[in-house]
């Protein structure tokens, strides 16, 4: 009987994070960046007669914070391994890693799966194991952004030694949206603790997904496929869901899938075939003769466990349960570590949680990124976003102002208080002072008067408009909107009159003479309508 099971994906990450040390793995040859090719290599890197490595001590307390960060038990003894292949990348024709004996060993990691039109949910996935090893060299393919239609290929060893960790995953993801999502979680968590920058562009975090399908939950594991060269968390999210549907399509059309490696395309948006897979055994581990065991004592691993910092989840739980965020607003400013701690410092510096999570979110990182900078750029202190958020609150300045000021703020750092005082941007929050502006206001439009009498309500929103513009955006705009609405509404609704009253134009006439006579009883539009007639200019009193 055929099984009408649906296809479930099987889904296993491997993440290779390049550690940010200033030196290699194994040697004090540089780890910097965008260099000339092969100006940091060294006899140890080539792998060159009479060399010995030498672990570099802070790859290890990396390696464990990243371990005991991604709840991983971590060994009490642990080995390096050599790695046999043969490729042009490698200088030395074998790759220094840990086979039977990694650093850390069954982990797991809880992500949010939040996706548009579906509701967010956590998972928890689990972590197979965690093991440092060196990186290999890069190719740099002539005439070809890679080996096919290539004239020839250069090899650069600048990145050849440098420190990695290898993040295997249990194969517990389904879907690619849970596959991008993990990768995500696992850079914001290296990024958190320090030990990585996880730009995916410069090749600081790579992943490479291992991807199967089968009838059913309960079905046994179909054949896997590993995918390369996905150099972004769309792109694991966009080669997983191609990949799921072309081993499909594969099964149901009577094919067979083969366990290889393929690449993703990005600008066909499909995967590709590189090579068939090779097994472990093809890579014929044995323990490096040159490099002795690792003892981690249960001192110096709760050390580091010290020295953690607060990581993401847990920021977000803080964020929503004790300052009130939505899930979504406590992600977002979640995501980078400067941005969390700038929040949290801006909130105990007073201000609103969710109206320093507005303006964070929102005006500083759009400056930002319009300036092309990040946020451990950022020269506003937090100090200052709380002041202005406070000037706000207090209607000491309009949202309008605060958003004037801003560029100024960030640019120079100076207080907010300072530049409000000095161009005199002080929020215009009595009645005296804006009731004369709001009749200068209906005589100046008296068409837009009448439509509004005429039932056209919407053209509160006009008069407000031209309220602010004429106070340079420094009147209180609840206060604005309700004397506005006090002064058209009571024409409109006829004044005084009880429900269903008949009204002649000459009554509402009579009414609007009455409130403007009123008005005329203030000192300040008698100040006003004096400075008219004398100076022939109104006074901005």
């Amino acid at each position: 009987m055929k099984n009408l099971e649906p296809w479930e994906a099987v889904i296993g990450l491997e993440t290779h994070v390049q550690l940010n040390t200033k030196s290699k793995i194994f040697t004090s040859a540089s780890t910097a960046f965008g260099d000339e090719p092969n100006t940091h290599v060294d006899p140890v890197v080539c792998g060159l007669p009479g060399t010995l490595p030498v672990l570099n001590e802070t790859v290890l307390e990396y390696a464990v914070k990243t371990s005991l960060a991604l709840n991983l038990n971590v060994a009490e003894h642990c080995k390096f391994d050599r790695k046999q292949y043969f490729y042009p990348d490698l200088p030395k024709n074998y790759q220094i890693s840990q086979f039977d004996e990694p650093l850390a060993e069954n982990g797991w990691l809880e992500v949010e799966i939040a996706e548009k039109d579906k509701e967010t949910y956590l998972k928890k996935i689990g972590i197979e194991r965690l093991h440092m090893e060196e990186d290999a060299g890069k190719l740099v393919h002539v005439g070809s952004d890679r080996l096919a239609g290539s004239k020839y290929s250069l090899v650069d060893y600048n990145r050849a030694g440098i420190a990695l960790v290898e993040i295997v995953s249990k194969p517990d993801i389904r879907t690619g949206r849970e596959a991008s999502e993990y990768a995500s979680e696992i850079r914001r968590t290296v990024r958190y603790l320090g030990v990585s920058d996880g730009n995916m562009q410069e090749g600081s975090l790579r992943c490479d997904v291992n991807i199967s399908v089968r009838r059913g939950p309960n079905a046994p594991f179909g054949t896997k496929v590993e995918i390369k060269n996905m150099n972004s968390f769309s792109a694991i999210q966009k080669a997983c869901e191609y990949e799921i549907e072309r081993q499909i399509d594969v099964y149901e059309n009577g094919g067979e899938i083969y366990q290889e490696t393929r690449l993703w395309d990005e600008a066909k948006q499909l995967t590709k075939s590189m090579r068939l897979k090779e097994g472990s055994s093809d890579y014929r581990y044995f323990p490096d003769p040159d490099l002795g065991p690792i003892e981690i004592s249960k001192e110096q691993k709760d050390q580091w466990l010290n020295e953690l910092p607060e990581l993401p989840s847990k920021k977000r739980q803080k964020y929503v349960k004790e300052l009130g965020l939505s899930p979504y607003d406590s992600r977002v400013i979640s995501d980078e570590v400067f941005m969390a701690n700038f929040f949290e410092e801006t909130v105990a510096n007073g201000a609103d949680p969710k109206l320093a999570s507005n303006w964070i979110t929102s005006d500083i990182v759009g400056y930002l990124k319009s300036n092309k900078q990040s946020f451990a750029e950022l020269k506003l202190s937090p100090i200052n976003l709380a002041e202005m958020i406070n000037m706000i609150s207090k209607k000491v300045i309009s949202g309008k102002i605060a958003k004037e000021i801003l560029p100024e703020l960030i640019k120079d750092n100076i207080s907010p208080q300072k530049v409000v005082e000095e161009k005199g941007l002080a929020m215009i929050s009595d009645s005296a002072s804006i009731l004369p502006i709001i009749e200068e206001l209906i005589i100046e439009f008296p068409k837009e008067v009448k439509s509004f009498k005429e039932g056209k309500t919407k053209l509160l929103g006009f008069f407000v408009g031209q309220l602010m513009k004429k106070t340079k955006g420094k009147a209180d705009p609840k206060l604005a909107n309700k004397l506005i609405s006090e002064k058209l509404g009571r024409v409109m609704c006829g004044g005084d009159l009880t429900a269903r009253s008949k009204v002649s134009e000459r009554y509402l006439l009579d009414l609007e003479r009455r409130a403007f006579v009123e008005l005329c009883t203030e000192r300040k539009t008698l100040e006003r309508m004096q400075s008219l007639i004398q100076k022939g200019k109104i006074l901005r009193n």
